[in-house]
């Protein structure tokens, strides 16, 4: 498994390659933000379900720069962004923002939404608050359940393969008695 995701994600050299990246080459260099362990992997979970859910244009950037702050998996955490897309969004979003408005006790009264910019500046103020609040608690969440079961999938494997690695030790040892 660990050889596939090698394969599927960019090496550090060929990131460090690119121009547009070069300012910030040197944090690349970080061998922990390429490392496949449970610690690693398990806060990429985290830090890239917490940022699909924060409202802001570069949420690739947002989770590159808290995966590089917290030393955990940099193109795992960037690729857990891509869960927000263009057919992903509203739905998530608005669920944030019921979120938010319930948290805050605010009445969700149903907007009559239109997909306009004239419609979004007009109610952004209305928005806004419950949406931020709704997404960064929905960001929480998510990326805790992500981080936790990314945990807990990856210890139960490790301890799978160690119970098979003991029976067949057990079964060799029982054959080369008899």
């Amino acid at each position: 498994m660990r050889d596939r995701w090698r394969k599927l994600i960019p090496n550090r050299d060929s990131l460090r390659e690119l121009s547009a990246l070069r300012p910030v080459a040197h944090w690349l260099n970080r061998s922990e933000l390429w490392h496949f362990n449970r610690r690693s992997v398990s806060g990429a979970a985290f830090v890239g379900l917490f940022s699909a859910f924060i409202p802001v244009p570069s949420q690739m950037l947002l989770a590159a720069l808290i995966a590089i702050v917290t030393r955990v998996n940099l193109p795992l955490s960037v690729a857990l962004v891509w869960i927000t897309n263009p057919i992903t969004i509203p739905p998530m979003f608005y669920a944030a923002y019921r979120f938010g408005a319930w948290i805050l006790g605010i009445d969700a009264a149903d907007l009559e939404v239109e997909i306009t910019l004239q419609w979004l500046f007009a109610n952004f103020f209305a928005i806004s608050k419950p949406l931020v609040v709704g997404a960064f608690f929905c960001g929480l969440i998510s990326g805790s359940v992500g981080f936790t079961a990314t945990y807990f999938i990856w210890r139960n494997r490790v301890m799978r393969r160690w119970r098979k690695r003991r029976r067949e030790r057990a079964n060799r040892a029982t054959t080369s008695n008899d």
